[in-house]
C-alpha cells in the first residue's frame, strides 16, 4: 500500500541565498556568477511503496514541480540534494555496479543486469513530452557509492554522491544524495529548466532491497540551487 507522505497544493518552502549547504563535503561545482532571472516556486511530493523484496524494502519516489509566478521559464538548476529521513537505509553494496565511463560512452545498455536502482521522468519548459530518467548503482574511484542518473535522450549522466546530511539538517535527515548539474557553453539564463521531474530510488534482488525504511512517518526534502543564486529547501512530510 502506497504511503502518501505529501500531496499538497503548495509545499512549505524555505528560501534564501544563505540557506546552508546540506552536503558540503562533496565535489565542488565550478564557479559561475549568478545571473538575473525569475524566482522559482517549487513543490514536492514523496511516495513510499513496498518494493516486493526484503524486510522493510521500499521504493521512494520524489515528485518535484517548478513554476514561476509570471509563467515564464523557471531558472535552470545548479544542484539538487535529495534528503532522506534518518531511519532510511541504502544498501548499494548488495547490488552490481555500473561503470560511469561505460554508461557515458554506450548508454544504459552498458550497465550490468541488476545495477538499475531507480527510474523517473523529466519534463522541460516548452516541451510537450517527457524524457526517461534511469538511475544505476555506481562507485567513485575512491570506492564511495554513487547513484548515476542517466537521461538517455540527451546522453546525460549526472552522478549523485552519497553523503551524510550536514548540520543543521542531520537532526531530521541522514542521507544526502548530492547531484551537480555542471556548467556548459549555453549561457546560464538560456539553459533548459524542468517544470517537473520524478525520480524513484528502489530495487529488489530476491530478498535484498536497495532501500529500507520502517512503516512509520518519514521526512524527506529537496534542497535546490539555481543559476540565479536562489536556494530552496522544499520538505515533504505527512
Amino acid at each position: 500500500m502506497i504511503l502518501q507522505l505529501a500531496n499538497l497544493l503548495m509545499a512549505v518552502t524555505i528560501t534564501g541565498a544563505i540557506l546552508p549547504d546540506p552536503a558540503p563535503a562533496g565535489p565542488d561545482r565550478p564557479y559561475e556568477p549568478p545571473v538575473g532571472g525569475p524566482e522559482n516556486l517549487d513543490t514536492l511530493d514523496v511516495d513510499v511503496a513496498p518494493d516486493g523484496g526484503g524486510h522493510n524494502g521500499v521504493t521512494i519516489t520524489f515528485d518535484r514541480r517548478s513554476r514561476t509566478e509570471s509563467g515564464e521559464k523557471p531558472a535552470a538548476a545548479r544542484r539538487f540534494v535529495f534528503l532522506f529521513d534518518r531511519s532510511v537505509r541504502l544498501r548499494p553494496e548488495a547490488f552490481p555496479v555500473c561503470d560511469e565511463a561505460a554508461l557515458r560512452e554506450r548508454g544504459p545498455a552498458a550497465c550490468p543486469s541488476g545495477s538499475r536502482v531507480g527510474s523517473g521522468s523529466a519534463r522541460y519548459h516548452g516541451s510537450a513530452g517527457t524524457q526517461e530518467v534511469l538511475a544505476f548503482n555506481g562507485r567513485a574511484p575512491d570506492g564511495t557509492p554513487l547513484v548515476l542518473v542517466s537521461i538517455p535522450a540527451s546522453k546525460t549522466v549526472l552522478p549523485q554522491t552519497l553523503e551524510r546530511a550536514a548540520p543543521p539538517y542531520q537532526k531530521k535527515y541522514r542521507i544526502a544524495l548530492d547531484e551537480i548539474l555542471p556548467p556548459n557553453a549555453t549561457p546560464p539564463q538560456d539553459r533548459g529548466a524542468t517544470t517537473r521531474f520524478t525520480l524513484s530510488f528502489g530495487a529488489a534482488r530476491g530478498s535484498v532491497s536497495y532501500v529500507e525504511a520502517p512503516p512509520r512517518r518519514l521526512d524527506f526534502a529537496l534542497w535546490s540551487e539555481f543559476v540565479t543564486g536562489q536556494r530552496l529547501m522544499t520538505p515533504a512530510a505527512q
